[in-house]
């Protein structure tokens, strides 16, 4: 039985054509079962990659057992989002971080989530995804909170009023500063 917090192997973004638009590996050092071996180099990821996306690019299922890894995946137009777990790891926890990732990104991207627009607003899914997953840990299962941290309203300057009380105010207080150094000399 699996008690570790390290549900996530990696996280994924494939298009349609099965090019790599994100990938994320996860291979924490504390980890209770030590730093893992599997798809630790770059040729073995993309192997790992191009056999996954042959069994899961025609739409319809959500969930699929692959090369010894759990795989949660979810269409979205032209791209295709994975969670990849070890085999024991519980679906269900993998299957709402997707969902909550995917549906934050739909809010951040304004319901825009294709590869184009993706690749536009990288550093809004990395973030997202920092969001969602820590190291291999699930930190954030709420879209909407997601989504809230990620993005910072912009500053309102519109409320802002300078007129003659204000711009005096600092006069004065610029002053008194002054004088109190002058002073202190």
């Amino acid at each position: 039985m699996n008690l570790s917090l390290y549900t996530v192997a990696a996280f994924l973004i494939i298009d349609t054509d099965g090019h790599r638009v994100l990938a994320k590996y996860y291979h924490p050092k504390s980890h209770p079962n030590g730093e893992s071996k599997k798809l630790a180099t770059v040729k073995e990821q993309r192997a790992f990659e191009k056999g996954l996306f042959q069994k899961t690019k025609k739409a319809g299922g959500d969930i699929i057992l692959y090369d010894s890894h759990l795989a949660v995946y979810k269409h979205s137009l032209d791209l295709i989002f994975y969670i990849i777990g070890d085999p024991s790891e519980n679906e269900l926890m993998l299957h709402s971080a997707l969902v909550a990732f995917s549906d934050a990104v739909h809010m951040l991207l304004r319901n825009q989530v294709e590869k184009r627009g993706v690749l536009e607003n990288l550093d809004l899914v990395l973030l997202c995804l920092d969001e969602t997953i820590d190291d291999g840990i699930i930190v954030e299962t709420d879209s909407t909170t997601i989504a809230s941290r990620v993005s910072r309203p912009k500053a309102d300057t519109s409320d802002i009023v300078i007129n003659e009380q204000t711009l005096l105010s600092a006069y004065q207080t610029v002053k008194e500063k002054m004088q109190q150094r002058i002073g202190q000399l």
